[in-house]
């Protein structure tokens, strides 16, 4: 998928600024699809020049002018090409893994407070997407919500994105718990240096 389609993806409900448009990434869309405010204004630009989104100024009497872009039937017909392609699989790439995967050969202290830190990132998205799922669906129960809300798709990613952190924090807490276990254990079975006995061996007596 190329930022375009996420972008389009984006607009399709309702006319937004650059700035709008990078406040829902930040809200909703981020959980997929990773982009900063100036990758954002540069894809609008390109999709306006192609023709498959549409800008108007509008003007503001206490405030600068905005400009307020939509997707247009070329717009959505880009979309539509892009949804009958197969999806590409995913790939994990996360630098937190590979701190962990030299977990053996690193200090344990340190990794657990890196693990702690995504834990909290993790519990944040978590209470995030949470907010986000209960606006959304207002005074309906998820069942309901779900049989008939007016907007499914953003309600179904946040939903992944929600699945997604929640194991993101479960397997933080559960590897942190188990090397900080393997740490007390490998000192409790470490020798014991400063005892006589086993800092030089025994000799025999005449």
């Amino acid at each position: 998928m190329a930022l375009r389609h996420a972008v389009l993806a984006a607009l399709l409900d309702e006319e937004l600024s650059g700035y709008q448009l990078a406040k829902a990434f930040d809200l909703g869309v981020a959980n997929f699809w990773h982009a900063l405010p100036q990758q954002l204004y540069t894809e609008l630009t390109r999709l306006e020049k192609e023709g498959l989104v549409a800008g108007r100024e509008v003007v503001q009497d206490a405030r600068p002018n905005k400009r307020l872009f939509r997707v247009t039937a070329d717009g959505l017909a880009a979309l539509e090409r892009f949804a009958a392609e197969s999806a590409k699989p995913s790939f994990i790439r996360d630098d937190l893994l590979v701190k962990i995967q030299a977990a053996d050969h690193l200090d344990a202290d340190v990794l657990i407070a890196r693990l702690a830190e995504r834990e909290r990132f993790a519990e944040a998205k978590i209470e995030l997407f949470g907010g986000l799922l209960r606006q959304m669906r207002g005074d309906r129960d998820e069942a309901e919500f779900l049989r008939h809300g007016e907007r499914i798709g953003p309600y179904l990613t946040c939903l992944r994105g929600l699945a997604f952190e929640r194991e993101n924090r479960d397997w933080c807490r559960r590897s942190a718990e188990i090397l900080h276990a393997r740490r007390h254990t490998s000192r409790d079975a470490a020798p014991d240096t400063t005892s006589p006995s086993s800092s030089s061996p025994a000799r025999s007596r005449p």
